[in-house]
């Protein structure tokens, strides 16, 4: 594949990510730093019905934040806004052409008027997306069969190649934050419910959590060996795994 449309894939899946963390991480800002336990991905699971995520919010850099509880989780979505919506600017004095009144239209911030930041990273993520998928670059027909001028020009690869660095590092700042980057961390203060042993959390920016334990084929978990030997919780078992470490102790094997 060309390095141009491979940039733009990995792009628009970097936007894409940003947007579906986005509830998250507004919340994270509004919530002490989470443990380790349990799983991020598991938030809406585990989440008392109807807490969901807010996402239909002011946009961080319009809001006052006099107490946030978790820094880290601020500092990002500020730098993800910010990031999306200068790149939009820089996107929108090339290619962009619609009349003043069009729907499509990025509008530029003012000294009185946010303009087009007013309405979020989402709209700034799902803009930027219809520019690297060159949507709307074709002549246009009227009512009376007359043809307009495209709205957008296509985007230029050296435009594409600056969206590519902007939504992977964005992505990156906000998976972070979240603890949804590559890492692998240690459970805190729990032990396995079948054989007492150690646990450790893995996750990573494009596959579900798992959980392996350290004492390997002699667990008697339900749950099958990864490839190291060791009894691994994957999606489809781990909310059974969350469920076993509250309960009481009673798989715990006696000292």
């Amino acid at each position: 594949m060309p390095i141009a449309e491979t940039a733009r894939r990995e792009a628009i899946a970097a936007l894409r990510t940003v947007r579906q963390q986005w509830g998250e991480l507004v919340l994270a800002i509004e919530s002490p730093p989470d443990d380790v336990w349990p799983p991020r991905q598991l938030a809406h699971q585990l989440r008392p019905a109807g807490d969901e995520p807010l996402v239909e919010r002011a946009p961080l850099v319009l809001r006052e934040h006099p107490a946030p509880l978790n820094l880290d989780a601020l500092d990002a979505g500020l730098y993800a806004e910010r990031q999306l919506f200068d790149l939009s600017d820089t996107l929108a004095a090339t290619v962009q052409r619609t009349p003043l009144d069009d729907a499509r239209r990025w509008n530029y911030r003012s000294p009185t008027d946010p303009g087009s930041r007013a309405h979020g990273l989402h709209w700034a993520g799902v803009w930027v997306e219809g520019r690297l998928l060159d949507e709307d670059t074709e002549p246009e027909q009227q009512l009376d069969g007359t043809l307009t001028a495209a709205p957008f020009l296509p985007l230029p690869e050296h435009l594409l190649h600056e969206a590519h660095r902007v939504a992977r590092a964005v992505e990156g700042r906000v998976l972070r934050a979240l603890g949804l980057d590559a890492r692998s961390t240690p459970v805190p203060d729990r032990v396995c419910p079948w054989c007492a042993g150690d646990l450790e959390l893995h996750t990573g920016p494009d596959t579900a959590p798992s959980v392996t334990c350290s004492t390997g084929a002699d667990c008697t978990a339900p749950v099958p060996l990864d490839e190291h030997g060791r009894r691994v919780w994957g999606w489809v078992d781990l909310v059974g795994l969350v469920a076993a470490l509250v309960e009481e102790p009673e798989h715990v094997p006696a000292a």
